[in-house]
């Protein structure tokens, strides 16, 4: 950075530079780490308390709020259930199955928020999955990337293009259009398309047997047993239990009591004895089922415990359970449910199960009663996704589902003709919602994503710092300086990757806020449209590919696709490559 920098420069260079530094580190929540940032910030007056959270006030967080409740609302009458016709082939055909997902993802994301449509698709891929013979691991990761890319279609298609527009419009700019990214969007959507129908899905790895990919990779699910009072096991050593050789599970220990001891071959099993096991989750169901070895939490019905559901829930980074243990949180009273299994994709668990702090991104085994999937699928805080195991795929729609799909639709044509701002539009959508009873109110207000409106609140602040001390113009200078020589096309190209190379560390949100103040620096160094730099912000935030902690959906297909830390760089790469030299090559053609 130059040397002219004022001291309020620095004091927010620093400010940045450890927020990025927790943000990457996990080191707490987006929200509470970016609204800590306000804090120097606002005690050495860098910030009024009117800049600092005049976020709260911008447009981008009521327009997210309200698409959120619309989006529910959706979900809610079942209405998407029409696209089960288009998903997928009758035979198992992966390239077409891969083009019908993406393309079927791709535009319902481009209107609605794609977390709910990432959660309602994963189950029915499931399904199609076991009854093709198809692995879930060769679509999972299209479906997500299908929902990032159809999101950068339009305005509304996710939040970082919102937060790009109120920004714009805050530094004094004409907002967005609904449709200012399509001429770039579209494209990109319809490249990664074709990419991954064509030849990308040969690159993604096969693992389980017909949709199994929750069931492959011993060790990788960690679980429990009780011996039961009267158990044929007690008195037996493992060996002689035929415990010890199990196929795709391992027993790791036993705990008697207080004291944990290693399951030897010739370790004497006793009444009550914790027994703890990792292996693949059909290994679970099939151990409770032997005669002698029973939960070791009760259920939550001990009059239908034989018959209660099971579920499988991803956590969420915002969750309540992010870093604390089942014992800690109290889950069986907290959700009214009992887990049965943990498993984390890039690593092996150990301990006990009760004592394992778990992290976002966890695949849970729980054991609840009937509507445990819709009262917690309402609650994107603490779980990305909660889907039955074995059935309960689609939800049937109800009477009220043309009435939902009417009023999106409406939401979109009036933005479209700007006969009112989106703003205007997405409120009044979302209170038809309510209103018309396509969600309840109280539904309604659990749909809102209240961590996503701080972060974007929070991120305006921070992105006003970086414009009043001038760092904004510093920043610009110093990544785009090299590519000046190659003119404005050089200069779109180092702020597109700038912002891709923050978002795979950092939210979203986050990363378009911090760079939109260096994009419209660097617009007015060549007198270069301010929408250009806006549209190439909003598509490098959102091209988040190579890990799955840079974009929600890429974490919720996680654990269901089997995936590891590694796959996601390797599936990621080429397709940040592509998207790269789609965006600015359309960029340069619609605005050069």
């Amino acid at each position: 950075m130059p040397d002219a920098l004022s001291w309020e420069a620095w004091i927010t260079l620093a400010t940045i530079g450890l927020s990025l530094f927790a943000l990457a580190r996990d080191i707490a929540r987006p929200h509470l780490v970016l609204l800590g940032s306000l804090v120097p910030l606002l005690i050495l007056g860098i910030l009024t308390t009117e800049e600092a959270f005049a976020g709260l006030s911008n447009s981008a967080v009521l327009v997210v709020g309200s698409l959120f409740v619309v989006a529910a609302g959706v979900q809610n009458t079942g209405a998407l259930a029409f696209a089960d016709r288009l998903l997928f082939p009758k035979k198992p055909n992966v390239s077409l199955a891969t083009l019908r997902l993406m393309a079927t993802t791709a535009t319902m994301s481009a209107f609605l928020n794609n977390t709910p449509i990432v959660a309602m698709l994963i189950p029915r891929v499931q399904a199609w999955s076991e009854r093709t013979g198809v692995p879930a691991s060769r679509l999972m990761i299209p479906l997500s990337y299908a929902a990032i890319v159809g999101g950068v279609i339009t305005l509304i298609g996710t939040s970082t293009n919102l937060v790009v527009s109120g920004l714009l419009e805050d530094a004094g700019y004409s907002p967005l259009g609904l449709f200012t990214l399509t001429g770039v969007g579209l494209p990109v959507a319809i490249a990664i398309i074709a990419y991954f129908s064509l030849l990308g899905y040969r690159f993604l790895p096969a693992r389980g047997e017909a949709g199994e990919a929750l069931e492959d990779d011993l060790g990788e699910c960690l679980f429990e047993a009780r011996v039961a009072p009267g158990s044929l096991f007690v008195g037996k050593t493992v060996e002689e239990a035929g415990l010890r050789s199990l196929g795709d599970a391992f027993l790791v220990h036993l705990r008697r009591g207080d004291d944990l001891r290693a399951a030897g071959p010739d370790t004497v099993i006793r009444e009550g004895d914790r027994m703890t096991f990792t292996g693949n989750s059909a290994a679970v169901e099939r151990l409770l089922a032997q005669p002698g070895l029973v939960r070791a939490v009760a259920s939550v019905d001990a009059d239908a415990a034989t018959t209660l559901p099971l579920y499988e829930a991803v956590i969420s980074p915002s969750s309540a359970l992010v870093g604390r243990t089942l014992k800690e949180i109290d889950f069986r009273e907290r959700y009214q449910g009992v887990v049965l299994a943990v498993r984390r994709q890039d690593a092996v668990l150990k301990g006990a199960l009760g004592q394992t702090p778990l992290a976002a991104g966890d695949l849970l085994l729980i054991e609840a009663s009937a509507g445990f999937d819709r009262r917690w699928n309402r609650r994107r805080d603490e779980f990305y996704l909660v889907s039955q195991r074995r059935g309960g795929v689609a939800r049937v729609p109800s009477e009220k589902a043309p009435l939902a799909i009417t009023i999106l639709i409406a939401v979109v044509a009036v933005a479209a003709l700007n006969l009112a701002s989106i703003v205007t539009t997405a409120f009044v959508g979302a209170l038809a919602m309510i209103a018309t009873g396509c969600i309840s109110s109280r539904d309604a207000g659990r749909s809102v994503d209240l961590p996503v409106l701080v972060v974007i609140a929070a991120a305006l602040g921070l992105g006003r710092a970086i414009e009043n001390t001038g760092l904004a113009e510093a920043a610009a200078s110093a990544i785009t300086g090299p590519a000046s020589a190659f003119g404005p096309l050089g200069m779109i190209a180092a702020v597109y990757v700038a912002t891709n190379l923050l978002t795979e560390v950092i939210t979203n949100n986050a990363a378009a806020a911090l760079m939109l103040g260096v994009g419209l620096a660097a617009s007015e160094m060549v007198g270069a449209p301010p929408e250009a730099f806006a549209v190439t912000v909003a598509v490098a935030a959102s091209a988040s590919f190579m890990t799955p902690i840079g974009y929600q959906t890429n974490l919720m297909v996680m654990a269901p696709g089997g995936y590891r830390f590694a796959d996601y760089f390797r599936a990621g790469f080429v397709v940040n490559v592509i998207v790269g030299v789609v965006a600015v090559t359309m960029i340069a053609m619609l605005w050069f």
